[in-house]
């Protein structure tokens, strides 16, 4: 047996996201920053997804639940 597991499913999936005004304009603030902290030129879209993960991961009731079997689609 391998020391690496199966690597899990890794198919990207497309989500449409509506956000308001104030939102978009905070995001490519966002954005802009990143980009001139790390001399890079990712976009808004590009960064949502690690935010997201970023978000989820550190949001400590959400693990519990998880863990738990509690937070399921």
């Amino acid at each position: 047996m391998l020391k690496l597991a199966k690597l899990p499913d890794r198919t990207p999936v497309k989500i449409t996201l509506t956000v308001t005004p104030d939102l978009a304009h905070a995001l490519t603030a966002y954005a802009a920053l990143y980009n001139r902290t790390y001399a890079d030129k990712a976009e808004v879209a590009d960064l949502i997804p690690a935010m997201l993960d970023a978000f989820l991961t550190s949001d400590r009731a959400f693990a519990k639940t998880r863990k738990d079997g509690e937070a399921r689609p």
